[in-house]
């Protein structure tokens, strides 16, 4: 069945794929995203929108899933790509060579800054983080790695360790050693626990699920400086960022900074099928490391015959339209309108900031984000507040959005934001008492209070039917 046959699906329905979801994966989950009306089911995915099966409504997305659909939802040409690649290909052998991976290398490393030339292929970002804290570690024989406050870079092995926020890892103390946690931003910080034990230094140039935190120019030419005399790997991680996000293909490009590795995810399989990806610089050190261990990380499903074909086509979507380009334009109006709601809103809404169409709107309380979320819903804005700052909601609409549709988004936006007041008259006194304010920002509180509301709606909504 195609997308655009998915039929509607009625209410009891929906409950029953539920109730399955919740037998044989999570209750949790289920619970989760019903809180917030997020509990849709998609169809009719164009662009940057998709339709409800159950409500018929019309959501704009606003997350891409953490930025895996730069070029879309279902953008016809990479679709097309896809189809014809079925035709010949299947995921290939991993360890053998093939057209599809060599020409995918070769035209990623063409369009990387500096000397960033030599690329790994990979499965996924946190795949690519492994392979990239692999490298760093093997080639400088050292084990300590630095990383940011709030950063995220994924859920297993070295990227859990490297998470900066302790909810992701406390389960499952002890982690990896060697990782040491420092405030993003703030080049004293890395100085103080730089050395020579010290085999990288790993950050987002944009934080993402930190909350839209941007690297500053000094911070960054700083980092550049610190490695260079202690002999570290920089390391930037452009899963979310990458791919004209920011405005530009790289957002290393922003600050005319070349890290030593850098690695990406997510958009790159065009949100149709997965692919990902390290890419280090042409220096003997690294590359000598590489070409003595060249199996230092393999990958079964990285690099698939399949998805180089539809990354390299990603790639040349991307360069044809210039796509950075148009987030960069597009990203300047939605910031504006996102900058003229904050000023109507100071009380509660305390800043707006981002580059190009990666953006965040930062509340004075975290509880704030999961009301914001509700309210969005409710006006068919599919956004996510950030996970390590829950008071951060974060749009990263598909970069090929129409300035027509970001207009028709602020609006929606700004209804939103009006409809909060109804939460934030009652909430906002309370939330001065510390122990009614620590209430508010549990996240299990807020889920049990939205899933009670959303019930009572329902039982409303059915008895006036029935009328």
């Amino acid at each position: 069945m195609t997308d655009t046959e998915i039929r509607r699906m009625d209410v009891q329905e929906r409950d029953y794929f539920q109730h399955l979801f919740g037998k044989h994966v999570s209750r949790g989950q289920v619970r989760y995203l019903r809180c917030a009306h997020l509990d849709i089911y998609e169809k009719n995915r164009r662009g940057c929108t998709v339709v409800d099966a159950v409500s018929n409504r019309k959501f704009f997305d606003c997350f891409s899933s953490a930025g895996c659909f730069n070029v879309g939802r279902r953008n016809p040409k990479i679709m097309e790509t896809l189809s014809r690649a079925l035709e010949t290909y299947d995921l290939g052998t991993h360890a053998v060579l093939s057209e599809p991976k060599i020409s995918f290398a070769t035209k990623l490393a063409s369009l990387c800054p500096g000397d960033l030339s030599r690329v790994v292929l990979c499965a996924s970002g946190a795949d690519a983080f492994a392979a990239a804290i692999k490298l760093a570690k093997g080639a400088t024989g050292r084990n300590d790695v630095i990383t940011m406050n709030k950063g995220y870079h994924g859920h297993d092995g070295f990227s859990l360790s490297a998470n900066g926020k302790d909810y992701y890892k406390e389960l499952f103390l002890p982690l990896m050693p060697g990782f040491h946690i420092v405030p993003f931003n703030d080049l004293d910080a890395v100085r103080r626990v730089a050395s020579k034990k010290i085999a990288a230094i790993l950050l987002e140039p944009v934080q993402g699920e930190g909350g839209i935190h941007v690297a500053t120019q000094e911070y960054m030419d700083g980092l550049r400086k610190i490695c260079d005399e202690h002999g570290i790997m920089l390391i930037f991680d452009e899963v979310q960022t990458g791919f004209g996000r920011t405005g530009t293909l790289w957002a290393m490009e922003h600050y005319g900074v070349i890290p030593d590795i850098m690695f990406t995810a997510k958009s790159i399989g065009g949100g149709l099928f997965p692919n990902a990806a390290m890419v280090y610089r042409d220096m003997d050190l690294l590359v000598g490391y590489v070409e003595e261990n060249p199996l230092f990380h393999t990958s079964h499903a990285g690099g698939s015959d399949l998805g180089c074909i539809v990354s390299s086509a990603v790639l040349d979507f991307l360069v044809e339209n210039k796509v950075w380009e148009h987030a960069a334009d597009v990203g300047k109006r939605f910031r504006e309108g996102l900058m003229e709601i904050w000023r109507e809103n100071t009380d509660y809404v305390k800043e707006v900031r981002g580059l190009g169409l990666m953006i965040g709107i930062e509340y004075k309380y975290e509880f704030l984000g999961a009301i914001m979320a509700e309210c969005l819903a409710r006006q068919g804005v599919w956004a996510a507040y950030s996970a390590n700052a829950p008071q951060v909601m974060r749009f990263q609409i598909p970069i090929t959005v129409t300035k027509d549709e970001v207009e028709e988004i602020l609006v929606r936006i700004r209804a939103a934001v009006r409809s909060m007041r109804w939460y934030v008259v009652p909430l906002l006194p309370m939330a001065q008492i510390p122990f009614i304010r620590m209430l508010l920002d549990n996240v299990k509180i807020q889920i049990a209070t939205f899933n009670i509301i959303r019930d009572i709606e329902e039982l409303v909504t059915r008895y006036l039917l029935r009328r």
